[in-house]
């Protein structure tokens, strides 16, 4: 089985469960014999891109080969990259990579996309990145730069369609079986492969606009999804949450919509430190996320107030970052404890791991959560969690604390009662971590195939 995948993010550099959730199904898919070309957004090279390095001995440029136009041996695009040359290891030998040279960043929103646009235009990069466009065009034969060389869409969407448009150049002289596009911003670029190759298309749904944004949702993004829903072959939701909103939300037919839980990558076993940067006998109450509407940051901080209200020795502290920071800052000292939430900014890597080291217990109180990674680390961490039940996670998690995000009273007395009772904490954290124990991206992996399958004129 040979799979074309579209995703927007991967790591070492990720801002959330998408590009995690890419990575542990490739590497398991991989592991499995599967076959898969990975299209990205290509890392811009200056000082605004957040993720020029896809590996730490240098940027990743990789080819986007047309037929009968092959590049010059010195032109940048000429670069091949596959998997164990990017991870230097044997889990990634049946992936390569193809990027796009793109300003699709996750999570991005059309102002946030003028800003680093204009940042682009204005800043020294321009004559770099016009450079970049005319190696590009030449090397495709591309009659309009303006459409498919380094001149990038004047909005979002603009921006979304240009990726599609270079990614069925890039399927021309790629073999493959299935086409696997992870949510919204690969949808056009799905459905395009799709029908210009004739083969199947599956789609991942990680989250929908209506998690992202309520009941206010953008309806260029929510026609968008709607199309790829509709067109795909197969629909594969993170949890029966995120499927019964597929369902009533898109109008979905049901035979469509798959469920395939995301997992977590197993590690050996975990020795919580007794170092803290605050004083010992406090207890910390993590909250680690973005810092957005759809992640409920304000219920975290009503409940802090609560809590502080009948125990002292206690720190909360949000790590992340998102366009709802200030505004927690600000309502952390409106209600008087803004000596008791420490607000770290957005953490990676080890600064992670030393942050589940010091945590007594880890509150996710999202509004819409469509599954939830950050619960499995900190259970694999260790850390006893209180989880929303408009999460996904909460439908594979028994031995987790679970509350309606807005009950910030219920939200209260259980993060009390966690702190108060060690018996409590400890039965929450050795069944939790065995229930994370069995979510393997293997597991995932495989149901992915079987959806495959299910839709390929090809045995696996």
């Amino acid at each position: 089985m040979k799979v074309l995948m579209l995703g927007w993010e991967f790591p070492p550099f990720i801002s959330g469960g998408l590009g995690t959730a890419c990575y542990g199904l490739t590497r398991a898919m991989s592991q499995c014999g599967t076959e898969i070309v990975f299209v990205l957004p290509r890392p811009i090279p200056n000082e605004y891109s957040s993720h020029v390095k896809m590996a730490g001995s240098g940027t990743v440029s990789v080819p986007v080969p047309v037929s009968s136009h092959a590049p010059e041996e010195d032109s940048p695009i000429a670069e091949q990259l596959s998997g164990p040359a990017l991870f230097g290891n044997t889990e990634f030998s049946h992936v390569s990579f193809r990027t796009v040279p793109s300003l699709i960043q996750p999570y991005q929103t059309e102002e946030s996309y003028q800003e680093t646009l204009a940042k682009l235009r204005e800043g020294s990069a321009g004559e770099a990145l016009k450079k970049l466009g005319e190696q590009f065009g030449q090397a495709l034969n591309i009659e309009s730069l303006e459409q498919m060389g380094g001149n990038y869409g004047n909005d979002l969407y603009q921006e979304v369609q240009r990726y599609a448009r270079i990614a069925t150049l890039i399927s021309r002289e790629e073999e493959f079986d299935v086409v696997h596009a992870h949510d919204w911003m690969t949808y056009p670029a799905g459905i395009a492969v799709s029908a210009l190759s004739g083969k199947p298309l599956v789609v991942h749904i990680h989250s929908t606009e209506f998690d992202r944004s309520g009941e206010d949702v953008n309806q260029m993004v929510y026609d968008i999804e709607r199309q790829g829903l509709h067109y795909a072959d197969k629909v594969i939701a993170v949890s029966h949450l995120t499927r019964n909103i597929v369902l009533s939300r898109y109008s979905v037919p049901e035979s469509k919509v798959t469920v395939v839980y995301n997992a977590i990558e197993r590690q050996g076993g975990f020795v919580k430190s007794t170092a803290r940067s605050i004083e010992n006998d406090e207890k910390i109450v993590l909250f680690l996320g973005r810092i957005t509407m759809q992640k409920g940051p304000e219920y975290f901080i009503a409940a802090a107030k609560k809590v502080l209200e009948v125990m002292d020795n206690v720190k909360f502290v949000m790590a992340g970052s998102g366009d709802m920071a200030r505004r927690m800052i600000e309502l952390a000292a409106e209600m008087g404890i803004g000596h008791k939430v420490l607000f770290t900014g957005f953490l990676r890597g080890n600064d992670v791991d030393r942050i589940f080291r010091m945590a007594d217990l880890f509150v996710m109180p999202s509004v819409s959560e469509p599954f939830g990674l950050v619960p499995l680390e900190a259970l694999r961490n260790d850390v006893p969690v209180i989880i929303s039940k408009q999460s996904g996670v909460s439908e594979v998690l028994n031995h987790a604390l679970k509350v309606d995000f807005w009950d910030v009273n219920e939200m209260a007395n259980k993060i009390v009662a966690v702190l108060r009772h060690p018996p409590l904490q400890e039965t929450l954290r050795e069944h939790g971590n065995f229930e994370v124990r069995k979510l393997s991206w293997e597991d995932a992996a495989k149901d992915c195939i079987e959806v495959y399958e299910s839709v390929a004129a090809v045995p696996v």
